[in-house]
């Protein structure tokens, strides 16, 4: 199982006033891990787009353990957590620089084409990519 690390520079931008880093930053963050795992797999989700195929989010689940600051740095750790012929279950961490666990996550994806939102088999439509994704996968099986 692969798991990939991005490394984030906390902005000012992204805190809120109480100094903590607003909740919503971390989907942002979530889906940069993601992009990293895609690249490090030496796979393109720019091609996949250029193919008139897109991956939205069909679930999200986020657990806040530790509040992170301005001036922090955050470890995205990502992997695939489970895969099917329709469905990806992408895991994350993210940690603070002293390797605390700040938050846990998942999200569900799965594979749309662009102009019509309708589902299509990842297996058939990139079996390739499927099987990088079979070998890597954390778990055997997800529903």
């Amino acid at each position: 199982m692969h798991v990939s690390e991005h490394i984030i520079d906390i902005r000012y931008a992204e805190t809120d006033q109480m100094g903590v880093v607003y909740h919503a930053n971390y989907v942002i963050w979530l889906e940069l891990g993601r992009t990293k795992l895609i690249g490090d797999l030496g796979l393109s989700y720019i091609q996949m787009e250029q193919d008139g195929i897109v991956s939205p989010v069909l679930d999200l689940q986020v657990t806040y353990r530790k509040a992170m600051r301005y001036g922090e740095k955050a470890i995205v750790k990502t992997w695939i957590e489970a895969v099917n012929p329709l469905r990806v279950v992408y895991g994350y961490e993210i940690l603070n620089e002293k390797g605390e666990l700040c938050i846990t996550a998942s999200t569900t994806n799965i594979l749309v084409k662009k102009d019509t939102f309708r589902p299509v088999s990842f297996k058939k439509l990139y079996p390739d990519w499927y099987e990088i994704y079979v070998r890597e996968q954390k778990n055997e099986n997800i529903n």
